[in-house]
């Protein structure tokens, strides 16, 4: 007789073992397998009937997208067991899938409103102990680096002395699956401020692997980078609730209305499917609405009506 939760945990083992799967995808899988135990306690929880009160119960509690999250974290755990002929039968072979998930047009940040969370960053007001300038410094080339480079809060939270190559003037980030891609720096500014950060960094004698660090010599958590965000935010005065994915957001769609090729973002982005980048065409309405207006055959032609009504009345 099968037992769930070691069935889960052998899974697990072998996601992170033979299929390298990044830590933050591992506890992803752990929590959604999780609740089906959860749930699952005192029913057959292989057979088809499980599986379908289980999927209907996500789909009294949550959103589609994270609906299909669950159910997929579930299914490839029953792919597992079946490739494994733990069970005779898969129960997703019967099963069918639909889900509608609602469009959610990214939310960005208007460049005045990152010049200006920019400019709250860099300002130094009054003298500085050396561990504040090393913090100010620290906030300033996080927010530069999720700017510069798009990657999310987690890729700047886990990056190491090691990911970035000084002289080549790069930084290798690990993405989702494991993924690996090379983002370059190019902007004086940035690269200003990284090599000053990494002097102080120096200076103060912290020679931990993680890039970001914490007053305690600890990697400079993923939720430490929001609540710096929404500090600078509320003190440079913007209305806003702006998140750290808003950056990356913000750097695809700033890229694309500059007509960079959606197939170079999708690669700065570590994006798998050229379809997940897509949903940055639909934000551009504004670089739509200058190519209309000035390139649009209609604004060349001249019609000699002079306004007046199209049946010669009036």
């Amino acid at each position: 007789m099968l037992i769930l939760d070691e069935e889960i945990s052998q899974y697990l083992s072998q996601c992170r073992i033979k299929k390298e799967l990044n830590p933050l995808t591992l506890k992803a899988y752990g929590i959604d397998l999780g609740q089906f135990s959860a749930f699952a306690a005192g029913r057959i929880w292989t057979e088809r009937e499980a599986i379908d009160r289980y999927i209907d119960l996500l789909h009294a509690r949550y959103k589609p997208k994270t609906i299909k999250r669950k159910t997929a974290s579930l299914k490839a755990f029953f792919h597992y067991l079946e490739e494994e002929e733990k069970i005779a039968l898969n129960p997703f072979h019967k099963i069918r899938l639909n889900f509608r998930e609602a469009f959610i047009l990214p939310k960005t940040i208007s460049v005045p409103n990152i010049a200006r969370l920019l400019d709250r960053s860099y300002l130094v007001q009054g003298e500085l102990t050396q561990y504040q300038s090393f913090c100010r410094l620290r906030n300033v080339c996080v927010l530069e680096l999720l700017f510069a480079t798009g990657m999310r809060v987690s890729e700047a939270a886990h990056l190491t002395l090691k990911d970035l190559d000084w002289n080549a003037r790069t930084i290798r980030i690990f993405g989702k699956g494991a993924k690996e891609r090379m983002i370059q720096l190019t902007n004086p500014d940035v690269i200003g401020i990284v090599g000053q950060y990494l002097d102080r960094r120096t200076a103060i004698g912290m020679e931990q692997p993680y890039l970001f660090l914490n007053r305690d010599g600890g990697r400079y958590s993923e939720q430490s980078i929001r609540n710096m965000i929404q500090k600078y935010t509320r003190e440079a005065g913007i209305r806003e609730h702006i998140t750290p994915h808003m950056f990356r957001h913000t750097f695809a769609t700033l890229l694309l209305e500059e007509d960079v090729d959606i197939r170079y973002i999708q690669h700065m982005l570590g994006h798998s499917s050229i379809t997940t980048t897509q949903i940055y065409t639909h934000v551009s309405t504004r670089k739509q609405r200058i190519i209309l207006e000035k390139h649009h055959p209609r604004n060349f032609i001249q019609v000699c009506s002079n306004g007046g009504s199209i049946d010669g009345a009036g």
